[in-house]
C-alpha cells in the first residue's frame, strides 16, 4: 500500500509542477509541457495538465484585469511605464483579433512563440472588450492548438 502511495504522491507532484509551471506568465505551455514530460508524465498528461494550469488564470485575467491594472497606478505609481507596455502591447496584438475576430484571437494564443499565448490572449481579450463567451473559446482552442505543437516539438527534442 505504501509503495502505490508513494507512486500516487510523485504522480501528483509532476502534475503539480507542471500545472504551476504553465500557470506562469511568458512560460505558460512552452514551458509546462516540456517539464512535465521531462519529470516522466506522459505526454497526454503533460498537455491535460498543463491546458488546465494555463487555462485556470484567463477568466480572472478578462474580468479583472483592467481593475487591478487601475489600483496598481494608483498604489504603485512606479509601475505606470510597465503597465503602459503591457497595455500597448495588447493593443498591438489586438489589430489582428479587431480584423478576425475570435479567430484572430484563436490565431494569436495558438503560436508557441514568445509574445503569444493564453495571458497574451486573455489581454488582448481584456482591453479589446471581447465578450467572456466568445474569448473563452477562442483562448482554449488556441492553448489546445500550441499544446499539441509542444507535445510533437518535445518528443522530437526529448
Amino acid at each position: 500500500m505504501e509503495m502505490i502511495e508513494g507512486i500516487l504522491e510523485r504522480f501528483w507532484g509532476k502534475m503539480l509542477v507542471t500545472a504551476m509551471v504553465s500557470m506562469v506568465p511568458v512560460l505558460e505551455l512552452r514551458g509546462g509541457i516540456p517539464i512535465g514530460i521531462a519529470l516522466g508524465l506522459k505526454p497526454m498528461q503533460a498537455l491535460a495538465t498543463g491546458l488546465l494550469g494555463n487555462m485556470f488564470p484567463i477568466p480572472f485575467i478578462i474580468v479583472y484585469i483592467r481593475r487591478i491594472f487601475q489600483w496598481l497606478r494608483r498604489r504603485l505609481p512606479w509601475l505606470e511605464r510597465m503597465l503602459d507596455a503591457l497595455e500597448r502591447k495588447a493593443h498591438l496584438k489586438g489589430a489582428n483579433v479587431k480584423k478576425y475576430g475570435p479567430l484572430g484571437l484563436f490565431l494569436l494564443v495558438a503560436i508557441p512563440l514568445p509574445g503569444t499565448g493564453g495571458w497574451t490572449g486573455a489581454l488582448v481579450a481584456a482591453f479589446l472588450n471581447l465578450r467572456m463567451k466568445n474569448a473563452l473559446p477562442a483562448i482554449f482552442l488556441g492553448i489546445l492548438t500550441a499544446g499539441l505543437i509542444m507535445i510533437f516539438l518535445s518528443n522530437a527534442i526529448l
